[in-house]
C-alpha cells in the first residue's frame, strides 16, 4: 500500500485488569466496555505475533526505531515471566531491523526490584501515573476499597529514582482536576525529580462534558496557566510536556505531544486478544469506537494504517471542523485530541468534526502562555542586526561544512580546505580576512548551486570536486591576500583567468588555457608567480591583467559597497547580470547611486539608514527597471541587491529601498521562524486576484509599508495604499501560521505604518 503513514509506536495490553479503581479511568468507567470480554493477561502466541508483524511493518517502511508501551489495565499484574518473554520477543524480532524502545507505563503499586532488573536488562524505561500530592491524588487514584494508593506510589517513585534504576525513570503523568491546588500538584511532582511531566486534560466529549466547577468555560486553562507560572517562577524545574508543546508551536517547532497541535497520529493499540485498535482514548467517545475490525493474527499493521479512522486523525489541518481551521492558535492546539471532538449528532456513530469539548480552555491556554512568553521566545534576530549577521555568518558555514562532508574524499577540495583552515589558524587577521570572503553574498550562491547538483545527482562528487576546489582555493587565496599572510597560496585558473572573491579578477592566461598559479601578499599590493615569472598586481600596480572589484560609499561614514559585476556566481537573480561596466558606465552608475540615495536619504531617513545598514554588494542588472522599479534579493547571501543599470534616479532609489526591504525579509526568513505550515492556508491579498499563501501577503505588507512612506514623502505617481495595507495587517494578525516572532513583525509593521499615516 502507499501514502500510508507507518505506525512508529505500538501500545501492548499486556494486562486488562487493574489493581485500582480510579473513578476517572477511560478504560473501565466510560463508555466502551469491551474489556469485560477480552483475556486478562495476553498470550504468548499474542506476543510472538505482535512482535513478527512490528519487524515486518519495519522492515516495509525503513523505520529507523519503533516504541512498544507496556500498557494495561495494570501492565506488572502480568508477572515478571510474561514481560521476560514480552522483551525477548520484540528485541529478537527487531535485531536488525530497527532500533527497539521499550516503555511501560504504570500505576506503580506492584513494582519491585524484580521488576526493575528485567527493565534494566532490556532498558525498559518506566513512567507513573500520580496526580501530585496526596490530597490530589486521593480524589480519584485510589483501592476498590476506598483506601489511599498514595504512599505506595511514592515508594515505587523512591525506589526507580535509586542508584541502580534512576536511568530508567522516564517521568510522571498527572491527569489535571480543577478541584486540587495547582501549586501543590506541581510541588509535589517537582520534588519527585522526574525527567519529565505530563499533564492531561480527563476524557471528555459533548455527550459527557468535563466537569466545570460554577460553569466556569476556562476553568481547565486557568488551572494550567496556573501551574505555568508557578513552573516559571521555579525556574523550568523539570521538562513539562505539555508547556515545552506549546512553546515548540508558537515558535513554529512541531507538537511534542498527541494532545496538541496538527502531527499526524503513527500509534496503534494491541489488545491482550491481539486485536488491534485505534487510540485507547477513543473508548471515551461511545462502545466500539476504537474498534477497527484487525486483528495481529489475520491482517498486517498496514491494513490497519488504511484505516479511515486512523486516516481521518492523519489528516492535518483537513482532519479538524472548519471552526478550527478558521482560529489563529489552531496550529497549536491542533483541534485538541480526536476523542474530546466527539458529539452525537444523529448520524450513525456520531461526529468527531467539531471543536474539542475543551476549545475554550485550549484557545486561554494558548493565548495564555503566548503573552507571558511572546517577547522571550521573539527571535533575538528581528530586533539586532548584530545578531542576524551572526546568525547568517554561522548558516554560511554550516552550509560550507555539509558540502565538505560530500567532497571531502576529493584530493582537489582536501588541499582546497587545508589551505582554508590554515587561514582560519593564522591568528586574528586570518580570521577577520576569512570572514570577509566567506561573508561575501555569492559564496553562498556558489555552496547552494554545488550542494544542489550533488543533491539532484547533475555531477558526481568527483566532478563537482573539482569545479569546488578551485573556489574554495580561490577564496582561501582571497583571505590570504586581504591578511597579508604568508602562506602559500596556489590557485587553480580555467580559460586563462581566476576570479578572487570580493579583490578582483585576475588573468593569467590567453582564453583557453589552465594552470596553477602561487600568490602572495606585498607590501603595497599583491604578486603572481606563474612558472618564473613574478607579477604586481592590486591598488598600487596598473597591470591590464587585474580587473579589481569596484566600490561606491553610500554616504561619508558609510562602509563602502562593492559593485560586482566580475563574481561569476552573481547570476541569481531573476534577471541577468550586465557584464563588466566600462569606466565611464561604471562612473555614471555611481553618479545615478548617489543622486538615489541622496533622494532615498531625504525622503525617508529612517528606512534609508536600515538598508545602508546591511546593504555591501550591488549588482548591476541588463534591461530597464521593473514595474514599480523594485530591487531583487536574489539566491545569496546577506547584503547583496540588484539594480537594473538602466534604471532612473527615482526608479534607482525605489529599487534600493524596496530590495534592502526584501534582502532584509529574506535573512530573517533563513535564521527564523516567522511562520510555519506556509501554504496550508491562503489568504485574500489587497493587491492580488488569488488567495496567497501566509508567506507571500508578508513580504508584500513588508515591502509596501516603505513603498508607501517614499511616495508620501515624494508625491510620487500611485494611489494611497495604506487602507490596503492595514486591512492585509488585519488579515496577518489573525493568521495561524505566524509564530512568536511573525507576530513581532506585523506589530512592528503597523508601527511602522503608523508612523507613516501621523
Amino acid at each position: 500500500m502507499t501514502g500510508l503513514i507507518a505506525f512508529r509506536e505500538i501500545v501492548l495490553k499486556v494486562h486488562s485488569r487493574c489493581d485500582l479503581a480510579c473513578d476517572h479511568c477511560y478504560v473501565y468507567e466510560h463508555a466502551d466496555q469491551s474489556w469485560r470480554a477480552r483475556p486478562k493477561v495476553i498470550s504468548p502466541e499474542v506476543i510472538s505475533q505482535t512482535a513478527s508483524r512490528l519487524a515486518a511493518h519495519a522492515r516495509d517502511h525503513a523505520l529507523p526505531s519503533v516504541t512498544v508501551i507496556f500498557h494495561g489495565g495494570e501492565p506488572l499484574l502480568a508477572g515478571t515471566d510474561r514481560l521476560r518473554l514480552v522483551c525477548e520477543e520484540f528485541t529478537r524480532a527487531l535485531a536488525g531491523t530497527a532500533a527497539l524502545d521499550l516503555r511501560i507505563h504504570t500505576n506503580g503499586l506492584q513494582l519491585g526490584t524484580r521488576h526493575l532488573d528485567l527493565f534494566d536488562e532490556f532498558g525498559v524505561r518506566v513512567g507513573i501515573s500520580l496526580d501530585g500530592d496526596r490530597a490530589a491524588n486521593d480524589r480519584h487514584r485510589r483501592f476498590a476499597d476506598g483506601r489511599t494508593s498514595h504512599p505506595l506510589v511514592l515508594a515505587a517513585v523512591d525506589l526507580l529514582r535509586s542508584a541502580p534504576y534512576r536511568h530508567l525513570y522516564q517521568g510522571l503523568l498527572c491527569t489535571v482536576d480543577v478541584a486540587n491546588d495547582p501549586v501543590a500538584v506541581l510541588d509535589a511532582l517537582v520534588a519527585l525529580e522526574p525527567p519529565r511531566v505530563d499533564f492531561l486534560l480527563p476524557h471528555a466529549t459533548w455527550e459527557t462534558p468535563p466537569v466545570r466547577p460554577d460553569g466556569v468555560p476556562d476553568a481547565y486553562a486557568r488551572w494550567l496557566l496556573r501551574v505555568f507560572d508557578h513552573w516559571e517562577r521555579r525556574g523550568r524545574p523539570v521538562p513539562v510536556r505539555l508547556f515545552e508543546s506549546l512553546l515548540s508551536t508558537l515558535r513554529g517547532g512541531p507538537s511534542l505531544t498527541e494532545s496538541l497541535g496538527l502531527a499526524p497520529t503513527d500509534l496503534v493499540v494491541v489488545e491482550t486478544d491481539g486485536t488491534l485498535e485505534q487510540v485507547d482514548s477513543l473508548k471515551s467517545a461511545f462502545e466500539g469506537a476504537a474498534a477497527t475490525g484487525f486483528n495481529v493474527f489475520d491482517h498486517t499493521f498496514d491494513q490497519v494504517a488504511a484505516h479511515p479512522g486512523v486516516r481521518a486523525r492523519q489528516l492535518g489541518l483537513a482532519g479538524v471542523s472548519g471552526t478550527c481551521r478558521r482560529c489563529p492558535v489552531v496550529r497549536s492546539c491542533g483541534g485538541g485530541l480526536y476523542t474530546h471532538r466527539y458529539k452525537a449528532d444523529g448520524s450513525a456513530g456520531g461526529s468527531f468534526d467539531n471543536p474539542s469539548v475543551y476549545c475554550a480552555d485550549l484557545r486561554e491556554l494558548v493565548d495564555g502562555v503566548e503573552g507571558r512568553t511572546g517577547p522571550r521566545e521573539t527571535a533575538p534576530e528581528l530586533a539586532d542586526p548584530a545578531v542576524l549577521a551572526r546568525s547568517q555568518q554561522e548558516l554560511t558555514r554550516v552550509l560550507l561544512a555539509r558540502l565538505h562532508q560530500d567532497l571531502a574524499p576529493e584530493p582537489g577540495w582536501a588541499r582546497a580546505w587545508e589551505l582554508l583552515a590554515a587561514v582560519e589558524r593564522a591568528g586574528e587577521a586570518g580570521e577577520a580576512a576569512l570572514d570577509r570572503v566567506l561573508d561575501h553574498p555569492f559564496t553562498r550562491t556558489w555552496v547552494l548551486a554545488a550542494l544542489d547538483a550533488l543533491q539532484e545527482g547533475r555531477r558526481s562528487p568527483a566532478a563537482e570536486g573539482q569545479g569546488a576546489a578551485r573556489r574554495l582555493t580561490a577564496l582561501a587565496a582571497a583571505a590570504v591576500l586581504r591578511g597579508g599572510l604568508d602562506l602559500p597560496a596556489e590557485v587553480v585558473y580555467r580559460d586563462g583567468e581566476v576570479y578572487l572573491p570580493t579583490l578582483g579578477l585576475l588573468r593569467l592566461g590567453e582564453p583557453g588555457t589552465d594552470g596553477r598559479a602561487a600568490l602572495r601578499a606585498t607590501g603595497d599590493g599583491y604578486a603572481v608567480r606563474d612558472g618564473r615569472a613574478e607579477h604586481r598586481f592590486g591598488p598600487a600596480a596598473g597591470d591590464a591583467r587585474w580587473q579589481p572589484v569596484r566600490t561606491w560609499s553610500p554616504g561619508p561614514d558609510a562602509a563602502p559597497v562593492a559593485l560586482e559585476d566580475l563574481d561569476p556566481h552573481r547570476n541569481c537573480f531573476a534577471r541577468p547580470p550586465r557584464l563588466r561596466l566600462g569606466a565611464g558606465e561604471a562612473g555614471e552608475w555611481r553618479a545615478r547611486l548617489d543622486a538615489a540615495w541622496g533622494l532615498l536619504h531625504g525622503a525617508v531617513p529612517g528606512f534609508a539608514r536600515v538598508a545602508a545598514a546591511g546593504l555591501t554588494t550591488l549588482t548591476p542588472l541588463a534591461g530597464g527597471p521593473r514595474a514599480g522599479g523594485w530591487g531583487e534579493a536574489g539566491r545569496h547571501g546577506p547584503g547583496a541587491l540588484g539594480v537594473p543599470y538602466a534604471a532612473g534616479v527615482p526608479e534607482t532609489a525605489l529599487a534600493l529601498l524596496t530590495g534592502g526591504r526584501r534582502a532584509r525579509l529574506q535573512a530573517l526568513t533563513e535564521v527564523a521562524d516567522l511562520y510555519a505550515l506556509d501554504g496550508q492556508w491562503e489568504h485574500p491579498s489587497p493587491w492580488r486576484q488569488n488567495p496567497v499563501p501566509v508567506s507571500r501577503l508578508l513580504a508584500d505588507v513588508h515591502e509596501r509599508v516603505a513603498v508607501e512612506a517614499y511616495r508620501r514623502a515624494t508625491a510620487a505617481p500611485g494611489p494611497a495604499g495604506s487602507d490596503l495595507i492595514h486591512q492585509a495587517l488585519d488579515r496577518l494578525s489573525g493568521a495561524a501560521e505566524l509564530t512568536s516572532t511573525g507576530k513581532r513583525l506585523v506589530a512592528e509593521l503597523r508601527w511602522e505604518l503608523k508612523a507613516v499615516d501621523a
